[in-house]
């Protein structure tokens, strides 16, 4: 058992001292390519210090010393320090590199980038909401003043009459001019303050995303070990957004609310400060309420923002490889994995939800007790006659309006406290002062440089694995101008070497010397300036191949060369790297777009392309890290003599696998275990018969005759000959040859270059958001009631303050005040009902929506994460498509659906129903005055509408700006590497910067124009209650009303239109929920036209593995103009063992993923078995096909979750995996491991070498037991020792199943049962590996390039 052996293995681990050197040679888990590919790291706990780890159980190993007093530390203590058995310069050395201070999270943190400008619109802009919070308060004082009005003149017409109707209705006419100025000026200041928060709002949070990004380019790499590229996307896009949704117009509307709630209190205390005082209390109920609520808001919206942030990195992961996650048919468990941390996110965000809907409840219910009380308390004043009623009623409705402020500022705070959480991951990275910081001008530089390298006694532990040695003591002199080789088994230290050069990681002994001068205290970037890097896995940036070349240019005398001298240059570049002949055969030539990571280019091309990135600046050091690995031999000799010649001058250094690349260096270099083992040249090693001597006879090719033909002529005569013979109609071409295939047509419209776009009504974006949340109907209908009943409640309070005030209009004497007494504090008795049924409804509805609006985002995420695993291939193939983006989509546009649910929801179903219960209420005991009133209803709601559709359009322009500048910088972290030895930080800084600012411009007019329409339906309450006192007045004046009917009717146009306020300020919520809805239903409707979930098609009850392509064309959707096959024919019979060799960009690759079913033919057809494969149930038929692939993928998780994604049905048994291990040639070193097969691989596999991530992959490839195996270039990236074992076991598991290599390396295909060359899309030469050779063709050729038997 798999879990048995791991456990048995760490039971050994540690049991005791080997002595002295006998222990200092094993290695880790190659931390060479932990230096090459660090993206994310997850920590692991030892339970031992004494951690051994080799490749081979037989093999002396490393211990890294500790101290004993250790091993008494807990599990947790072991988490908190993995550096305590360390010494502390090593241990210091290490932490300064990954450790990143948590900083105090406040509203500091978010408004330290401001300028003087932002600083300037603020204040101007915060005066302007404070008048506009202040409007309300002084509204009170023309109320109270008009209620005295009326009550003089309503009590005066019994006798002693003191108005005459004329002095009446002048007073009325005075007092209403006045809410006329007071509307005015709430439109001048709720505009000027809108416009003023959104812009510095828009303005900061696009300074906040630079300053992060910013400082993630600043970063060490040991940093990104700990970060997946998802993640940075997440927090660029789905974090910001809620930045700059909690300080934008939200603030506005919150210091309105306080100034209001200020206002307020003053008003009341002028008017009598002891009422006032007594009411008081609630100011410190509220904020207790608040205190306690809000923390635990932002504690589990911390939590639940980290969790999504984690599904977002696992989703680009997926996204980023999704041919490996198709090709296995692991959509589903993917899915699954991503689905575990929603739940997690979902959990804790109900948490925070309850809390909120708790807290809110409180408040209300303080409020409510507070108007009882208000009314119990100050009936005593009036009756006693210590005031009049109309600073009664100054007093109360001053306290309403000042505490309603402060509830309804709950949301807002929300946004902001969900702002200041959001924020908090952000500042740490912005806070992080990197050790190796690219962007600082500090350091030396040098006049001139020669070259010189010398390494001395360098010892070096990754930060993220400190329990192992990857390079111990080594001393080395790479002389200037000499070709330094590095070759060794995977994980050996050679990379090490390059990670150390380029400054990516702090030795933690030893100095690098570049002549004579320790690299430390040079300029960081001078010294990357002065070295060019050509890595494993080359990384292109998407733009053209023009672009992606004169990047090397960055920092060089030519950076700032006229376009003219720098296309010169880089043209120059590309001969020599063998790159301008295919480009020109392009349609774009070098304006190509390249997609994203190149995925449009071969993996030849795209070294050969980031090869000449390195050589057009002319460097002083070239680094080529497996420069060569994934070129053809044709292209690998041309490009291997370009770089001869590029070397001259220069101190190279190479790491190879493929040893044909350095035979001719001056020192070759062997690496074992972090030590240097020996070192000379190739005759000098070859006569040693050493190690050296070893990994060449593995790699050797024994060939049947020599060869001396000069094949370069017919080469370029053929391709000439092929070119010309490419179509330039594709119809008419392939007609001849052979009809069209159904698929082609639909092929061709399912990916053309822009989707159509859809238009849906809202009713059915209703029913879509609707569906989400179909299991939860009875608490969405529970939660309706509730809201329902919260809102009536504005309503019935206005029927028991109108009872109150006429109750205590009326004229006062000994003879009624106990009556009036007695009817008052019944009406108090009722508020106080109201507060205890309010407390419950808020709360149960809080909650309810809570819990639905968490479901919903959840499974919107899960549905549209599975529906984009769904599409097909060419879907990805679009700029539009590539994963930062698709990842952002996943992290903003599903939780924006939710505009429709939760809190919106309830407080839009709370305001209708207030709005209607008030209308029926008030129509009922006053249809006059209340037709009047509501004759400005109209007015607003078009006035809400039309802002809900400026800012409809407004999202929808920003969107396409925010998710294209969040792609560019999720590639740029995601290629930090590149970027980095590149410098090109601050290029991609400017760039991300003018992307930004070109946003913020195309939104401020839409921004005035939103602006002034919600200042107006502002504003217009305020007409609308002086078109009510004017009309009511009259009607009192007239005794058609009496005071009940006409406080009645008013209250409730004044809360009702209240509430057709607050239905518009969730416009925003509203349009966003439109949109992402809308964008969803798109995604949801397309169907594939290779559609994984489809249950149509045949099944194949077993398969032979008997293989056709018959007169294949195909082009690639993305690139029409370029035919890439050329009526290929193929014929496979079972059980063989076949080759496809040939040189980069011939088509090799494309007829693995046609066979794979990634695309369709564009005219002819694939058979197995004799059956079309268009014809056969896609699902089924993958089952019986494994791929290994060029460029391995793993996933997050550990060894044996990433093995036993390979099998169709996800239950493996441990024998089986066990099994598949021994195949793959990798049980040995898993086992090797303190956790086994529980051992985490990081994301993308990062703590793993190449080689070792290849050996899994071919693992998952095996246990499936597939019929037919399609190995991509399956051992490209192993060394000499592990590919001549994983070769020997890949030829005893092709045995019985019907097995096609793709290779460039003809070492791995020489046994093959035939072997098809391949040229321009067609097969040239075929046969075995003998008869190829005796024909003397261009297989020959190749493999007489290739050999190494020939002399140096």
């Amino acid at each position: 058992m798999a879990a048995e052996a791991s456990a048995k293995k760490n039971k050994n681990i540690g049991a005791g001292y080997a002595s002295d050197d006998s222990q200092r040679s094993g290695t880790s888990i190659s931390n060479e390519t932990i230096g090459n590919d660090a993206q994310e790291v997850q920590k692991l706990d030892f339970s031992h210090k004494e951690v051994l780890i080799s490749h081979k159980t037989e093999e002396p190993l490393i211990r890294v010393p500790y101290n004993p007093e250790n091993s008494r530390h807990t599990k947790s203590e072991d988490e908190q320090d993995l550096y305590g058995h360390l010494p502390p310069h090593q241990a210091k050395i290490l932490k300064r590199q990954v450790v990143t201070p948590e900083v105090q999270q406040g509203i500091k943190v978010i408004y330290r980038y401001i300028t003087r400008n932002d600083a300037i619109i603020i204040a101007v802009s915060s005066i302007f909401a404070v008048a506009s919070g202040a409007t309300m308060p002084l509204m009170n004082i023309v109320f109270g003043q008009l209620q005295n009005s009326f009550q003089g003149y309503s009590n005066g017409r019994d006798g002693s009459q003191s108005l005459t109707y004329s002095d009446f209705t002048d007073q009325i006419t005075k007092f209403v001019l006045y809410f006329i100025y007071l509307a005015i000026g709430q439109f001048v200041a709720s505009l000027v303050c809108t416009v003023g928060f959104i812009y510095t709002g828009e303005h900061i949070t696009a300074k906040i995303r630079e300053h992060y990004l910013a400082s993630c380019l600043r970063q060490n790499i040991a940093f990104f070990d700990n970060l997946g590229a998802g993640e940075v996307t997440t927090r660029i896009t789905a974090e910001t957004s809620l930045i700059q949704d909690g300080i934008s117009e939200k603030v506005s509307l919150t210091i309105a609310a306080i100034a209001t709630f200020i206002t307020a209190y003053v008003v009341g205390f002028i008017m009598y400060w002891k009422l006032t005082l007594i009411l008081s209390c609630c100011l410190f109920a509220l904020f207790l309420t608040t205190s306690i609520g809000s923390s635990f808001m932002l504690k589990n919206n911390k939590v639940s923002l980290d969790a999504y942030a984690q599904g977002g990195s696992l989703a680009e992961e997926v996204i980023g490889s999704i041919r490996n996650a198709i090709a296995f048919g692991t959509q589903d468990r993917l899915a699954r994995k991503y689905g575990e941390y929603l739940d997690k996110g979902a959990k804790y965000g109900y948490k925070m939800q309850k809390s909120m809907a708790c807290m809110s409840a409180t408040m209300w219910l303080i409020l409510y007790l507070t108007y009882s009380l208000a009314f119990w308390q100050g009936s005593s004043y009036v009756l006693d006659e210590v005031i009049p009623l109309s600073k009664l009623l100054i007093v109360v409705f001053s306290i309403i309006v000042g505490s309603f402020s402060l509830v309804n500022v709950m949301p807002h705070i929300q946004a902001f406290t969900t702002a200041i959480a959001a924020v908090g991951n952000i500042a740490n990275t912005i806070n992080r002062s990197s050790p190796i910081d690219p962007m600082k001008d500090e350091g030396e530089t040098l006049d001139h440089v020669k070259g010189n390298l010398y390494f001395k006694d360098v010892q070096h532990i990754y930060p993220s694995r400190p329990e192992m040695i990857v390079m111990e003591n080594v001393s080395l002199k790479i002389p200037a101008g000499k070709v330094t080789a590095l070759v060794g088994a995977s994980g050996s230290g050679k990379s090490t070497f390059i990670g150390l050069i380029e400054r990516f990681y702090e030795p933690v002994g030893g100095t690098i010397y570049l002549d004579g001068h320790d690299i430390s205290q040079l300029n960081l970037r001078w010294l990357r300036q002065q070295v060019a890097l050509v890595s494993q896995e080359p990384t292109l940036f998407s733009t053209s191949i023009y672009q992606n070349i004169r990047y090397g240019l960055i920092g060089t005398k030519f950076e700032y060369e006229t376009d003219q001298e720098q296309r010169q240059l880089v043209i120059e570049a590309s001969k020599k790297a063998n790159v301008h002949e295919f480009v020109m055969r392009l349609s774009k030539g070098y304006e190509t777009n390249v997609g994203e990571k190149g995925f449009l280019l071969s993996g030849g091309q795209k070294q050969r392309i980031a090869i000449a990135r390195a050589i057009v600046s002319d460097p002083k050091i070239l680094l080529l890290d497996e420069a060569t690995s994934a070129l053809d031999t044709k292209s690998e000799s041309v490009v291997q003599a370009a770089l001869e010649v590029a070397a001259a001058g220069r101190t190279t250094i190479i790491i190879a696998h493929r040893l044909s690349t350095i035979k001719d260096a001056h020192n070759i270099v062997v690496m074992s275990h972090g030590r240097i083992i020996e070192q000379g040249t190739h005759v000098e090693l070859i006569n040693s018969k050493g190690h050296y001597f070893d990994l060449v006879s593995a790699q050797d090719i024994v060939g049947s005759d020599a060869l001396t033909i000069d094949a370069r002529e017919q080469l370029e005569e053929k391709e000439q000959h092929l070119f010309d013979e490419i179509p330039t109609d594709l119809g008419s071409d392939i007609k001849m040859h052979h009809e069209e295939s159904p698929t082609t047509e639909v092929l061709q419209k399912a990916t053309s270059n822009h989707e159509t776009e859809k238009g849906y009504s809202l009713w059915t974006l209703i029913a879509l958001i609707k569906s989400f949340n179909d299991p939860e109907w009875k608490i969405m209908i529970s939660g309706l009631v509730f809201s329902i009943i919260c809102g009536a409640t504005y309503p019935v309070m206005s029927v028991f303050f109108a009872k109150e005030i006429s109750t205590l209009s009326h004229p006062i004497n000994d003879q009624n005040r106990a009556a009036l007494k007695r009817s008052s504090n019944f009406w108090s008795a009722m508020l106080l009902m109201i507060a205890v049924v309010q407390f419950i409804a808020y709360a149960l509805q809080g909650a309810a929506f809570g819990f639905c609006s968490e479901k919903l985002i959840r499974r919107v995420r899960e549905r549209a994460f599975r529906t984009i695993l769904r599409q097909d291939v060419a879907f990805f193939d679009k700029d539009e498509n590539t994963s930062g983006s698709l990842t952002a989509f996943l992290s903003t546009e599903t939780t924006h659906v939710a505009g429709l649910s939760g809190v919106t929801l309830g407080t839009l179903t709370m305001m209708m129903a207030t709005l209607v219960i008030g209308v029926v209420m008030s129509l009922a005991v006053g249809w006059k005055l209340s037709l009047v009133c509501l004759s400005a209803t109209p007015a607003l709601l078009a006035c809400g509408f039309y802002r809900f559709w400026i800012l409809a359009q407004f999202q929808q322009r920003s969107k396409a700006e925010y998710a294209a500048s969040a792609s560019f910088a999720s590639e740029a972290v995601s290629s930090m590497r590149t970027v980095a030895s590149l410098t090109r930080e601050v290029g991609v800084l400017n760039e991300y910067r003018e992307a930004l600012r070109t946003q913020r411009h195309r939104s401020l007019v839409s921004v005035i124009k939103s602006s002034v329409l919600y200042a107006a339906s502002q504003s217009l309450i305020f007409l609308c209650l002086a078109l009510g006192f004017w009309y009511g007045g009259t009607l009192i004046g007239k005794g058609d009303y009496n005071e009940f009917q006409f406080f009645l009717c008013l209250t409730t146009v004044i809360f009702g239109s209240q509430s057709a306020g607050t239905i518009f300020s969730f416009a925003p919520n509203m349009s966003n929920a439109h949109r992402a809805a809308t964008e969803l239903k798109t995604l949801f409707d397309r169907q594939p036209t290779i559609d994984t979930w489809s249950t149509e098609g045949e099944r194949l009850g077993k398969v032979t593995g008997k293989i056709e392509f018959r007169q294949v064309y195909f082009r690639y959707p993305e690139r029409p103009e370029q035919l890439v096959l050329r009526g290929l024919n193929l014929f496979i019979q079972p059980g063989q063992y076949i080759a496809l060799v040939g040189s980069s960009g011939c088509g090799k690759s494309t007829a693995i993923s046609l066979l794979e079913r990634f695309y369709d033919p564009t005219a002819g057809e694939i058979y197995i078995d004799g059956k079309d494969i268009s014809t056969l149930n896609i699902a089924d038929y993958r089952s019986f096909i494994s791929l290994v692939s060029q460029e391995p993928t793993l996933y997050q998780g550990t060894i044996k979750d990433n093995i036993t994604l390979g099998s169709p049905c996800g239950d493996v048994s441990d024998e089986a995996v066990e099994f598949a291990c021994h195949e793959a040639n990798i049980y040995d070193f898993i086992i090797s491991l303190p956790d086994g097969f529980n051992t985490v691989v990081g994301s993308k596999g990062v703590l793993l070498s190449g080689g070792q991530k290849q050996r899994i992959a071919i693992a998952r490839a095996l246990i499936r037991d597939p019929k037919i195996l399609l190995l991509d270039e399956a051992t490209s990236a192993l060394d000499s020792e592990s590919e001549q074992l994983v070769q020997a076991a890949l030829d005893n598991a092709a045995k019985g199943r019907t097995t096609i290599a793709v290779a460039h390396r003809l070492s791995t295909i020489q046994r093959a049962d035939r072997i098809y060359v391949f040229d321009m899309g067609k097969v040239i030469e075929e046969g075995t590996h003998v008869d190829l050779m005796k024909k003397n063709g261009r297989y020959a050729e190749l493999v007489s390039l290739q050999s190494l038997t020939s002399d140096p």
